[in-house]
């Protein structure tokens, strides 16, 4: 089963901050995830949430702030004075970390609550540019998004983001088209999942930070997992096998 740091090395370290990815980036796991938003002055930076307020020492939109003006912000101290003056990556930036390694990356588009217009094939622009077109996987909750990024770029993996249960995932994937499903703990362990597995699609689970979890998954046949402390999952998993 593949390991895939969930926003970098976020257990151990301030979620998708280049001291995260720098983590992540030591580790011999299989992946990293990170996510991916558009700035007033069109720049890709790496963040989860919409707002600045949770990860950082001010609050607002994304969409709302230049680079230069979100780039003046601490995106560390909320997590420990360790990681102070920690700022917010350009996904460019925390391509770069990896450019050197093997790691498998996901790079999740957070469009589906702002619809930021060019950010798919600014996403699948930089990822060219990088010559790392065989090793990205691009995800979204907006399927708009995922089929957007197939259409320019059909030899990109792409993964359809799901929170839900679903009835019949298979078609639903072939219908956007999509390479990939992403879906959430307790919906992978649904019946409806083993026609997805049976036809070889990647099945990768988010977010899997307990070791009992594990071996359910591995028996449905999961190809990954998203976790927020890969370095323990990855020393569970060598020692069960």
């Amino acid at each position: 089963m593949n390991i895939y740091a969930h926003r970098g090395s976020s257990g151990t370290h301030p979620e998708n901050t280049l001291a995260a990815f720098r983590e992540a980036a030591r580790l011999p796991i299989y992946g990293v995830e990170f996510d991916v938003h558009l700035t007033k002055d069109g720049e890709l930076v790496v963040i989860h949430d919409e707002t600045i307020a949770r990860t950082s020492d001010s609050t607002g939109f994304v969409k709302d702030m230049t680079l230069a003006e979100l780039k003046a912000f601490d995106f560390g101290s909320w997590f420990s004075d360790e990681f102070q003056d920690e700022t917010i990556p350009l996904l460019q930036e925390v391509l770069e970390i990896f450019s050197e390694t093997s790691h498998h990356l996901n790079i999740e588009l957070k469009s589906d609550i702002f619809p930021y217009e060019g950010m798919a094939e600014k996403a699948v622009a930089m990822v060219q540019k990088m010559k790392l077109d065989a090793r990205t996987v691009i995800s979204s909750f907006d399927h708009e998004a995922v089929q957007t990024v197939k259409k320019i770029a059909p030899n990109i993996e792409t993964a359809a983001l799901f929170m839900e249960v679903l009835v019949d995932p298979l078609n639903y994937l072939r219908n956007i088209p999509a390479d990939a499903l992403h879906i959430s703990l307790p919906s992978a362990v649904r019946p409806s999942m083993r026609n997805v597995v049976e036809d070889g699609v990647a099945v990768r689970v988010f977010t899997v930070n307990e070791e009992k979890y594990v071996e359910t998954l591995n028996k449905v046949g999961i190809t990954g997992i998203f976790t927020d402390y890969p370095e323990k999952m990855m020393i569970y998993l060598n020692r069960k096998s």
